[in-house]
């Protein structure tokens, strides 16, 4: 009897695991974002229009998915699990989505396209109350160091403002800039330069050409200019 019993309960475990694996690969065929089925529906699409649009159409019947998940889980089924579930296929659409867009927007772009110029510097022996002056008296926010035509650090806004708040307004910008700096050139693609800014998990970047400070690359500014690019496709789609 109890080995009857054994087998009773293996075989309902094989049962279950058989089932749970079935309904995963239904789920995976959805035609959502970020599951399998997501990714071919947006191949099918992307034979017909660019892979951006694609893309786009594709996360947003992710999102739709997301909805009837979380509407499922809270008012039929009353299982949180799904609404876990939902959340997650909602972030993972809108992420992909994004990621695409951000790509299609920088395609062929280059340093130079978004680059500040007319950049204000300063020099290793001002003070810092100089810089202070700078950025009340314009945009800039951080600022190169050029001494000798050469650029020896960057004063940002986070080093500015740390100083003050330790009552060394009156020191030396070389006292207290970052004498370790990441830079890009203006040929450089705008692609890579953000993985620049990613690694070295800073705002800015000095553009240089050579030991010539040409501009700053600012995660602002190129946030600017995907927004100024997003804005620019949604005017083309619907004219």
């Amino acid at each position: 009897m109890p080995s009857t019993t054994r087998v009773v309960t293996a075989g309902s475990f094989i049962a279950q695991v058989m089932w749970v694996n079935i309904i995963l690969a239904v789920f995976n065929l959805l035609p959502a974002f970020p599951m399998d089925g997501g990714r071919v529906l947006r191949a099918a699409l992307a034979m017909r229009m660019p892979f951006a649009r694609a893309t786009e159409i594709a996360a947003r019947f992710g999102k739709v998915f997301a909805v009837l998940f979380a509407l499922l889980g809270l008012l039929v089924v009353n299982n949180p699990f799904l609404v876990i579930i939902a959340a997650f296929v909602w972030l993972s659409a809108a992420a992909e989505s994004a990621m695409v867009q951000m790509k299609e927007s920088v395609a062929n772009v280059t340093v130079a396209d978004v680059m500040i110029t007319g950049v204000r510097t300063l020099t290793a022996t001002q003070p810092v109350a100089a810089a202070v002056e700078a950025v009340r008296e314009g945009f800039q926010h951080d600022f190169p160091v050029v001494d000798d035509h050469s650029t020896s650090g960057v004063l940002t806004r986070e080093i500015l403002l740390k100083a003050l708040a330790d009552g060394r307004a009156d020191a030396t910008v070389g006292d207290v800039m970052e004498r370790s700096f990441s830079s890009t050139a203006p040929e450089e693609s705008l692609e890579r330069a953000l993985e620049r800014l990613r690694a070295c998990r800073c705002q800015t970047l000095v553009v240089s050409r050579g030991n010539e400070l040409v501009g700053l690359l600012t995660a602002e500014k190129i946030s600017d200019f995907m927004m100024i690019a997003s804005a620019e496709r949604t005017g083309h789609a619907r004219a």
